[in-house]
């Protein structure tokens, strides 16, 4: 399928309503609102198509940039490409549920997540952690270094609440997911997230929002979820 067939078939699936929600969550034009499960029909009549998802995602337009990372080939992506998306992500929807997945199924993606955590930029810190997260709730435990995802954990405690807050929440989703999908770490992370307590998010509007780590864990535990992982980093 051609790019501009793709962008036609996009467009037709926008709604107003969803162009709301996006644009609320710091979406700005251009953008379609195509809700994610809309999508699905069209990648599968594509598939994965790297050349295809790259001019998609340089259009800078939300729908299309998303769709990017649903037809891209992370086995022929590189980290020079991964370091060219993000620089193009402009909000966490994008850096967190597009960039930040599709690198979850790269072999490297520990190695650029580690830097993209060391680099002092929101979007960026926010990218590495929650690519961790992909991770620990899909590969196996054995996969991951315990005295690091130790130390990770204790540089949340320490850092968490004067970090900007795209990445205090995916810190705190870290301390979640190593809870809950990692059990090697499971008591550790049950220690830090009472230890970090309510962690306090402020909207572009001033609207405050308090994330809990350690009450979501525990649901996961009432609900018999230890352990948990997904099949599937990507949908």
């Amino acid at each position: 399928m051609e790019f501009e067939m793709v962008m036609q078939e996009l467009e037709a699936l926008g709604k107003e309503r969803t162009k709301k929600i996006y644009t609320s969550n710091g979406a700005h034009e251009p953008l379609f609102g195509v809700a994610t499960g809309a999508m699905k029909p069209l990648a599968k009549k594509i598939k994965k198509n790297q050349p295809l998802a790259e001019q998609l995602y340089a259009t800078g337009n939300y729908d299309a940039m998303y769709f990017a990372g649903v037809i891209a080939d992370p086995v022929i992506m590189t980290e020079a490409d991964f370091e060219r998306w993000i620089d193009g992500a402009y909000f966490y929807m994008l850096s967190d549920y597009v960039v930040a997945v599709t690198l979850a199924e790269t072999e490297f993606a520990q190695a650029v997540a580690d830097k993209w955590i060391a680099s002092g930029e929101e979007l960026r810190m926010s990218a590495g952690w929650s690519c961790y997260c992909w991770l620990l709730g899909n590969r196996p435990d054995a996969e991951f270094n315990t005295s690091k995802m130790d130390s990770m954990l204790e540089q949340v405690k320490n850092t968490i609440h004067d970090s900007p807050d795209r990445t205090k929440s995916a810190m705190n989703n870290f301390i979640y997911t190593a809870a809950t999908s990692y059990l090697p770490m499971h008591e550790k992370a049950v220690e830090i997230a009472k230890a970090v307590g309510p962690v306090e998010i402020r909207g572009d509007k001033k609207k405050k929002s308090i994330l809990l780590a350690s009450e979501s864990i525990l649901k996961e535990v009432e609900r018999g979820r230890l352990g948990f992982k997904r099949k599937y980093v990507r949908c």
